[in-house]
């Protein structure tokens, strides 16, 4: 089951670490705890927020330090860490597999029995506006509802954080809006990398990164304002 807000949220601890990618440092000594139900993590390009958000289900690897989330090590329990965590790609089309809508769904609850995931597949579908589409080319689908099926595919497996890479980056402001409102209304926890200003602010928290290292971290609009002092 997906952790509730009535539960409590879980810790994303991250203790002195560094990410080299071949050999370039990424993300230089970060430490940061971080418990609120919704986090942004804001930066320039290149700034080292994706890779810190993609160490949190074991997409990258720390060179130094320790990286835990809800107590979890994202070395030593990659494994049982990517149940948990669900990770939402900037582009849909590097996270849907399958051909159809429902197929992508299904894929998601292998394991499950036959009649457990039609009936899971059939309530996602409607619940996210897309049961007319449940068997068309995944391919045809619009930019809004290829992300909006990515992130179902996520949704569907009860994670107890989800992680987002710059989820609206790609879409008009309308389906931007909706994705945004949809990941702000989970009862995981959720940590949105984010160039999305107005989003940002809607967290309970927010982290600002400058060249691999935390520049600011808190409240929202302070974090804002630091990010913009920065720009110049």
């Amino acid at each position: 089951m997906a952790i509730t807000r009535e539960a409590g949220i879980g810790t994303i601890a991250v203790d002195a670490v560094s990410v080299l990618l071949d050999g370039r440092p990424v993300l230089r000594d970060v430490s940061v705890a971080l418990t609120a139900p919704t986090i942004a993590v804001i930066g320039a390009n290149g700034s080292g927020k994706s890779t810190f958000a993609r160490m949190l289900n074991g997409l990258v690897t720390p060179s130094a330090g320790e990286v835990r989330v809800h107590g979890l090590d994202t070395v030593r329990d990659r494994a049982t860490l990517r149940r948990r965590v669900g990770f939402v790609f900037t582009n849909p089309d590097a996270q849907i597999l399958m051909p159809t809508p429902a197929e992508d769904l299904a894929l998601s609850l292998r394991g499950r029995t036959k009649a457990e995931v039609a009936q899971r597949v059939r309530d996602t579908l409607a619940a996210h506006g897309l049961a007319d589409h449940a068997d068309v080319p995944a391919s045809s689908l619009s930019g809004g509802q290829k992300q909006m099926l990515a992130l179902a595919s996520v949704l569907i497996t009860e994670p107890q954080l989800i992680v987002a890479d710059e989820p609206t980056t790609l879409l008009d402001l309308r389906n931007s809006r909706r994705i945004g409102d949809l990941l702000l209304a989970q009862q995981a926890q959720v940590l949105l990398v984010t160039h999305d200003l107005e989003l940002a602010a809607r967290c309970e928290t927010a982290v600002l990164f400058e060249e691999g290292r935390v520049a600011a971290a808190g409240e929202p609009s302070a974090v804002i304002a630091a990010y913009r002092r920065a720009c110049g």
